[in-house]
């Protein structure tokens, strides 16, 4: 039976720098380095990506569009895969006490990635799973490219602009350029440089909600993984489907064209309104808004654990009034009011879910 053709983003990370790392250090350690480095990738990535394959210092997964309805969630993923390299490439430098010059030299390892949306068949050939078209060839062509000569950029994402595009994000502070390659012609690529994303994430304000600073704080377990569940809630779009279209959730402001901190929802419900701003934002563990509706204002922190077979997670909710009201009678309040809301906003997540898997089921035949 031949094999369909698939439509999704394909994306390749590659550790920069080991080619010219290896031919100077020793090799144990090299190798144990390297192993190291590649399993903290490969955990990110298999949160939302499928493995392809390894390709010596280089992970290539991919997904098909479907299961990514918030193309944002994908620069996210690679970002949050970034702050995890380094800081696991630092954290074992300062930690090694060894002298040789392979854990010496792990401060030159780096990261980039090259992100494609395209068509690819995933091919089966004697037990080997393989990806073949077009489109898979040209994101590892990618890699061959002129950014450092362009702009000294050492750690990078490169985006195709058709896999902006399919993602809907039109971001500022990028150098765009144009590729040239062989048989497949001029590339429009947009390119993110991630050390500075890096220092801007770390340095990021806190404004964490504990359980015992909130004056509400309930929880609820779904059966779908962490980064479905952090699509679902930062979404506007999704929120509208959510409520069936009761309310209208709409994007004010997008610093930089993103949602993260600084951004502005604006809901309309009834004949009221309601305004939020995000105030942290760490993808895809949780986030903290202030919002105002009315007389009333507060912060909410949602935020989500994976289950142990992260195959389903937690959804945490904390929420702390800014109303002057005396403790007791906030607390009051959200024992009967908030709580109240909240379980409704659980109910509408599981069928939102229940409704997607029916969806899921009809297109299979299953």
């Amino acid at each position: 039976m031949s094999e369909q053709s698939r439509h999704g983003y394909l994306v390749l990370a590659d550790i920069s720098g080991y080619t010219s790392f290896l031919a100077k250090v020793e090799l144990e350690h090299a190798h144990e380095i390297l192993t190291d480095l590649l399993e903290v990738i490969l955990d990110r990535f298999q949160s939302l990506l499928t493995i392809s394959k390894l390709e010596g210092d280089a992970v290539f997964a991919y997904v098909d569009e479907t299961s990514v309805p918030r193309g944002e969630t994908l620069l996210e993923l690679v970002e949050s895969t970034y702050v995890a390299f380094r800081q696991r490439r630092d954290t074992s430098n300062r930690a090694t006490t060894c002298s040789c010059r392979a854990c010496q030299s792990m401060p030159s390892l780096e990261l980039k990635f090259f992100v494609h949306h395209g068509n690819f068949i995933v091919q089966h050939v004697a037990g080997i799973r393989e990806l073949v078209g077009s489109d898979v060839n040209l994101v590892h062509r990618l890699m061959k490219n002129h950014i450092f000569e362009h702009t000294g950029w050492k750690a990078y994402a490169m985006f195709t602009r058709t896999a902006m595009e399919c993602m809907k994000l039109d971001l500022d502070e990028v150098h765009r350029q144009i590729e040239t390659y062989e048989h497949l012609g001029d590339i429009d690529t947009v390119t993110i440089n991630l050390i500075p994303r890096y220092e801007a994430i770390i340095a990021a304000q806190k404004f964490y909600i504990s359980e015992a600073e909130a004056d509400l704080s309930v929880a609820h377990e779904f059966d779908i993984p962490q980064i479905e569940l952090w699509q679902i809630l930062t979404s506007p779009e999704t929120l509208n489907a959510l409520a069936k279209n009761a309310v209208t959730w709409s994007a004010l402001k997008r610093p930089n064209g993103r949602n993260g901190v600084g951004a502005v929802n604006h809901c309309a419900h009834g004949k009221g309104a309601l305004q939020t701003t995000i105030l942290d934002w760490k993808p895809f563990d949780y986030f903290v808004q202030y919002g105002v509706d009315g007389n009333q204002k507060w912060y909410d922190l949602y935020e989500i654990k994976p289950l142990p077979d992260k195959k389903g997670s937690v959804f945490i909710c904390r929420w702390k009034a800014d109303m002057g009201m005396p403790r007791w009678l906030t607390r009051l309040m959200g024992k009967f009011m908030v709580r109240k809301l909240m379980n409704s906003f659980f109910e509408q997540i599981e069928n939102y879910i229940a409704d997607s898997k029916l969806q899921e089921g009809a297109k299979t035949g299953q």
